[in-house]
């Protein structure tokens, strides 16, 4: 994956580790995300591995099932700048 460098950073597999940590917070097994979100148990676990990423209207809706904001659930961290008073 390639890692974009603007002043947004982004590492590793954030976004399947984070699904996983909030399916594991809600006790549920990857079939039963998977039957929530109407998809395969196989694609949770392709997500949560890294092997492949959710589309953004997925995404949506993982954000909302789990009630996280976007950024939280795909780790988005940015740098905001200071502001300057002259």
């Amino acid at each position: 994956m390639k890692e974009y460098k603007g002043n947004t950073e982004y590492k590793g597999n954030t976004i399947g580790e984070n699904i996983r940590n909030l399916r594991i917070q809600k006790e549920m097994k990857q079939t039963a995300l998977a039957l929530e979100l109407h998809i395969g148990r196989q694609s949770v676990s392709a997500y949560e591995r890294g092997v492949t990423l959710p589309d953004i209207y997925l995404l949506i809706r993982i954000a909302d099932y789990f009630d996280v904001t976007l950024d939280e659930l795909t780790g988005r961290k940015r740098d905001i700048p200071q502001k300057v008073n002259y």
